[in-house]
Order: C-alpha cells, then structure tokens, then sequence
C-alpha cells in the first residue's frame, strides 16, 4: 500500500509541474511573452496636441455684438475735435464788432484829428506789379531786393542787420482782415493786424493819416522796449473781390531808410 500511495504522489506532481510548464510557454506560433513595460517619452509642449479642456480655441471667445460697442465710439467726430485757439490781437470777444475791439486794444490808441496829413514824395516810376491784390508799388532801390514773397504776394527787404532780428520790408497782400463801410476804419484794423509782424509788447503811436485814391494811408511809429520802428499801412481797392494792402516797416537800426516809407505811400496805386 505505501508503494502505491508513493507512486499516486509521484504522478500528482508530474502532473502539476506539468500544467505549470503549460501556462507559462506561448498558446500559439504568434504569440510573444509580454515584457517589462517602458513609458513613452514624452512630447514637447509645443507639439502636444491641445484639447478643448486645457488650451479653449478661438471660436470659445465671445464675438462682440453692437450692444457691446463702447460708448466712445458712438460720440460725433465733430465733439472729439478741438476748436483752434485764435491768435492774439486777432480775436473778437462774444458780441463785440472789429470797431469796438479796436478800440479796446491798448496797443491802439484811438486816430484824433490831432494826427495831420504828410507831404508825400513824386510817385516812383519804377513798380512791383502785384496782380492778386491789382495794385502796384515802389520798386526800392539799393540796398532793397526783392524776396521770396511767401506769405505775402509781393515782398522787398533791406539787408539783415548784423547781430539784429528785424530788417525793413515791403510787402502786398489781399486785405487780411474784414473790411469794413469806412475806408479809415479798414486801414485802423490793417494798422493793429501788422503788430503781428512786430516785436511782442508792441505799441502804435500816429504819426499821419490821410484819405488815398480808393482807400486810406497810415503812418505810424511802433514801440517795442528800448527800440521802434516806422511803418506805414495803404488800403486800396484794386477792382478785386477784397481790397488790397501795403504794408511798409524799418526798424530803428535802419533809420536811414526812414525816408523810403514816404517813398512807399505817395506810390501805390491802382494797376490801369
């Protein structure tokens, strides 16, 4: 009996070392015995597919609708632009005329029957013609010279003084300010726009005033500080759509020229 219970033992385990052989080789030709399993590695950020959890696309942003328009945008040009500053001297305060301006301006004072008429020189022969305003005036000689006209339509100039900011000119224009009824009232208001042209602080003081072929002549001495000038303002009607201006001026550090503002009123006049 011990030989046949030794012998049953045997057999049983043959028989298991047998079906553990049996699960461990393959069950087929094709099959491979899985190996230690290794991580991929892993992508660069930049080629990582993205998905809609971690990276929203565009279409997930809101399109704006005109109930979303800024306010801003809804506001007239016209009230974004802003209103240009007159330049000093050239302005009118609310509900007053040029007249009363004028006579608020105390660089001006006002034209009395004080202020005399002047002997004027022979006209000169020689002329600029100035067809934009259709007067012509005195062509000065030397030391005058014609230059570049620009903002004017006609200009003449003296050498520039060394050491000096001012020089003479002669220059012509279309009226740059508004006419008006009086011819004398025009050539006052020409008079106060021609302190543009002068030193800051500037002051008129009548030297002559006198009627002119067509319009008015004024002469008057402008002071500035230490120093002043002689100059002299023609208003003429040319037959244009608006009169035309002379406008004549010599500093002090040129007074030798003084006499040619003379030279200047007696010569303008109408181009024939």
């Amino acid at each position: 009996m011990r030989s046949i219970y030794r012998g049953l033992a045997v057999v049983a385990a043959v028989a298991v070392g047998a079906t553990v052989i049996v699960l461990a080789l393959p069950s087929g030709p094709d099959e491979v015995v899985a190996g230690p399993v290794t991580a991929p590695p892993a992508a660069p950020a930049s080629s990582a597919p993205a998905s809609s959890e971690a990276a929203p696309t565009t279409s997930a942003t809101p399109t704006p609708t005109s109930s979303s328009t800024p306010t801003s945008s809804l506001t007239p040009t016209s009230a974004l632009t802003p209103t240009p500053s007159p330049s000093p001297g050239s302005s009118l305060a609310p509900g007053y005329t040029a007249m009363q301006a004028l006579y608020a301006d105390p660089r001006v004072p006002r034209l009395t029957g004080r202020v005399k008429r002047m002997a004027l020189p022979r006209p000169a022969k020689r002329l600029v013609k100035d067809r934009r305003t259709g007067l012509a005036v005195p062509r000065l000689g030397k030391p005058w010279k014609t230059h570049g006209a620009a903002p004017f339509t006609s200009k003449q100039v003296l050498p520039a003084v060394r050491g000096g900011r001012l020089r003479g000119m002669l220059v012509t224009c279309p009226l740059p300010i508004m006419e008006q009824k009086s011819p004398r009232d025009t050539a006052l208001l020409a008079a106060r726009w021609t302190l543009n042209h002068h030193p800051k602080g500037s002051k008129i003081s009548w030297l002559a005033s006198q009627r002119v072929k067509t319009g008015w002549m004024l002469v008057y001495r402008v002071k500035y500080g230490k120093h002043s000038s002689r100059a002299a303002v023609v208003v003429m009607d040319g037959g244009m759509s608006k009169p035309g201006l002379a406008f004549v001026t010599v500093p002090d550090s040129q007074r030798k020229r003084w006499r040619d503002i003379g030279r200047v009123v007696s010569g303008v006049r109408v181009l024939g």
